[in-house]
């Protein structure tokens, strides 16, 4: 029988439970998202959807991060070459569309750095798990690019339109813990029992009723989709601020270790 995860190289799988598969993010770079683990991470979701054996998904990083984002080569590419961006952009919309429309509920483990695509599916998981270490931010500004992703449609909602603004505007880090209490994730434990907890959690939905859990999942992810023209403008905005100065120079400041001396255009 052909396996159905097979075309997705970038990602290992595990089947920890009946009906549970665990989707891992393995690669170098405390799982930096290169091009093709980028595509992978976003059509994933629909062999999800389309896999009988599964009833429930798990998604975490392999080692000491879950995902530290974007890989630099990948972020240069898409500075550079606009057939990239292109390909990227309609990429960084299918995962998240994808992950609200898998009929299948997702859990995330989250320890670590979570960053970037990584921090997309994490987040949009119907329930995630955090270890109070974990290191939740969004770089976005910080490269010099609009919040764009999953930001515009799930923070205000998870967090309050005033948390939101504040870590996205400031890309400050959120410690699980503080993830927990604003209400960024669902549950924050121990670093130790982060796996542990998610899948406790992933296997008491596999025992459920499925049609109520799968319904209530899509009912609930209309507030994401009545969101899509906000997602829609963000996502445009982060890719057009690619092809400019600030991302340029932003992706400079990182492979330097330094702070950025940003001097782009401002749109008034």
């Amino acid at each position: 029988m052909t396996d159905p995860y097979a075309s997705f190289p970038s990602l290992t799988f595990e089947r920890p439970a009946a009906g549970v598969l665990r989707i891992v993010l393995d690669g170098p770079g405390l799982n930096a998202v290169d091009r093709r683990a980028h595509r992978d991470l976003a059509e994933v979701w629909l062999a999800v959807d389309r896999d009988p054996d599964t009833r429930v998904a798990v998604i975490s990083g392999a080692g000491k991060a879950f995902s530290a984002g974007g890989s630099f080569e990948l972020i240069d590419e898409l500075t550079r070459d606009y057939a990239a961006r292109t390909r990227v952009l309609r990429e960084a919309r299918d995962l998240v569309m994808n992950v609200i429309n898998c009929s299948k509920p997702v859990v995330s483990a989250i320890h670590g750095p979570a960053v970037g695509a990584g921090l997309v599916a994490a987040l949009l998981a119907d329930i995630s798990v955090a270890a109070r270490s974990a290191r939740i931010i969004d770089g976005h500004t910080r490269l010099g690019v609009a919040a764009g992703d999953h930001a515009a449609i799930c923070w205000p909602l998870l967090c309050g339109m005033a948390k939101a603004k504040y870590y996205l505007l400031t890309c400050e880090t959120l410690s699980g813990e503080e993830a927990e209490r604003i209400g960024l994730v669902s549950l924050c434990v121990d670093d130790d029992q982060v796996q542990a907890k998610a899948l406790e959690v992933a296997v008491t939905l596999a025992a459920g009723a499925q049609s109520a859990i799968r319904w209530t999942k899509h009912t609930l992810n209309h507030w994401y989709r009545m969101l899509g023209p906000a997602f829609d403008a963000s996502l445009a905005l982060e890719f057009y601020g690619l092809g400019g100065p600030d991302a340029a120079e932003g992706l400079a400041a990182h492979r330097e270790k330094r702070q950025p001396r940003f001097a782009g255009p401002a749109s008034e």
